[in-house]
């Protein structure tokens, strides 16, 4: 018994010693690093894409207590989170169970029986039946010589990291899709409020024409051009009443509850559009959970690698079993009948169809495959920050004109009206001027709508918010 147990620390000691000739893992390409600047922008400070946390509370930004509130109930409420929070709880149970493998396994058994025989036809002794009791232990120890558990472990912290990433990426994404639904049914008040205005506007103007008429100083023709342009009015109304209720409708989606469940105040206020800092830190770019989502699977994807590997060469394990018999189960634990063993176990495939190979070829395409992902991402995040800081500082010099535009219109209106008052014009010359002016006011509003969606997706863009910023609230009358 002690040369056995000798020969079993002997086989102990070497194994240790053959894990120090694990295989070397195959290290992941280094991090994109972001340009030194953008072309839509100031100077930037070069900086390496990592994984950093996204500010919580960026909307708060916009000065709007309706949104903050909306926005606090999305985290808590949203269907998908809650999905993408629960493969994270998965990933995480993946990873116990992999740190698991590094420890013994041991099971226990207990078995009885009963037997007998039957007596042989010229005898008539009958045999006694006996009892038979047996209790048993196993243990067996996989000795991780070439990192193959390791490589699993890493593989799997990396996979744990990217379901992580992947949750901050959906909460930042409906986040930006909540503000957005939220400054597009806003704007829809507005608008409505607008053609309400219109609608009494268009309403004074027919009393008007139909006074001129009566006085025989006003043809028909203009009555029904104004009973026309009245009529229209009291439609768009309607849709614009029927475009607010669909975006309250999604805003409820986004928070988890049916569309009957949440009613929205109405405000015809909209946030004002954040004014762009002249310049934003390339470091921003660290906090996009997307990007570090895709760098962890390309770890992932290399531990892989480490993995399939290690298939190739042998996998050694240490067991142990004892066994107990006795008829008994008084006297099962007092037997003197016992077995037990000691074992080292070497298995070493010798021939696999090529299966080994073809699973490390397929480890390292999954590779190739995780690393241009990871680029693409990196790449589409710069286009992002490129097209959202072009789109926003142009619709901001477009409001200005359009803010001009209307302006103009307005006047031009006052002094058609008056016209038409004193007869030197006709009807048709107030609906254009009237049409022209709505236009106007319309179409700000639609600017300013596209500039919030633009800061917003910009916001989401670099994860998150900027330092040096302008706020304020624009009411629309």
């Amino acid at each position: 018994m002690m040369n056995t147990l000798r020969q079993t620390l002997t086989l102990l000691t070497l194994s240790v010693l053959l894990s120090s000739c694990a295989l070397t893992p195959v290290a992941p390409p280094a991090p994109v690093v972001a340009p030194a600047q953008f072309k839509e922008s100031g100077p930037w400070q070069r900086a390496a894409i990592s994984s950093a946390a996204v500010p919580d509370d960026w909307w708060t930004l916009f000065k709007d207590p309706v949104l903050d509130d909306l926005e606090r109930q999305l985290v808590i409420g949203n269907e998908n989170l809650k999905s993408l929070a629960a493969a994270v709880s998965s990933a995480r149970a993946v990873l116990e169970a992999s740190r698991s493998a590094f420890y013994p396994t041991l099971s226990a058994g207990l078995s009885a029986n009963r037997s007998g025989s039957a007596p042989a036809p010229a005898s008539s002794a009958v045999s006694n039946p006996a009892n038979n009791l047996s209790l048993s232990a196993n243990a067996s120890w996989e000795i991780d010589l070439w990192g193959r558990l390791s490589q699993a472990t890493t593989g799997a912290q990396a996979s744990l990291q990217a379901s992580a990433n992947d949750l901050a990426a959906a909460r930042l994404s409906a986040q930006a899709t909540l503000a957005q639904t939220y400054f597009s049914m806003r704007t829809a008040e507005a608008q409505q409020r607008l053609l309400e205005r219109s609608v009494l506007a268009y309403q004074r103007s027919l009393d008007l024409t139909q006074v001129r008429y009566g006085g025989g100083v006003a043809a028909r023709t203009d009555v029904l051009q104004a009973q026309t342009q009245l009529k229209s009015a009291q439609a768009q109304v309607a849709e614009s009443t029927a475009q607010r209720a669909q975006f309250e409708h999604a805003i409820a989606v986004l928070l988890g509850l049916s569309p009957s469940a949440l009613a929205i105040e109405y405000t015809g206020t909209i946030a004002a559009t954040l004014m762009l800092p002249p310049a934003l830190p390339a470091t921003l770019l660290e906090r996009r959970p997307d990007i570090a989502a895709a760098q962890s699977r390309v770890a992932a994807a290399y531990a892989q690698i480490g993995v399939k590997d290690a298939a190739f060469f042998p996998t050694l394990s240490l067991t142990a079993s004892g066994q107990l018999g006795q008829s008994a189960l008084a006297n099962l634990l007092n037997a003197p009948n016992s077995l037990w063993a000691l074992g080292v176990a070497l298995a070493e495939p010798i021939f696999d169809g090529g299966q080994r190979t073809l699973a490390s070829a397929q480890a390292r395409a999954s590779a190739e495959q995780a690393t241009a992902a990871y680029r693409q991402t990196v790449l589409t995040a710069l286009q992002e920050v490129e097209d959202n800081l072009l789109l926003a500082r142009q619709l901001q010099r477009e409001a200005e004109l359009q803010q001009e535009a209307l302006q103009f219109a307005q006047r031009t209106l006052d002094i058609t009206l008056a016209q038409y008052r004193g007869g030197t014009v006709s009807y048709l010359n107030v609906v254009v001027a009237q049409t022209v002016a709505y236009n106007s006011e319309s179409n700000l509003l639609s600017v300013r709508n596209r500039q919030l969606a633009a800061v917003n997706l910009l916001l989401k863009n670099i994860a998150g918010r900027w330092q040096s910023i302008d706020e304020g609230r624009v009411a629309v009358e």
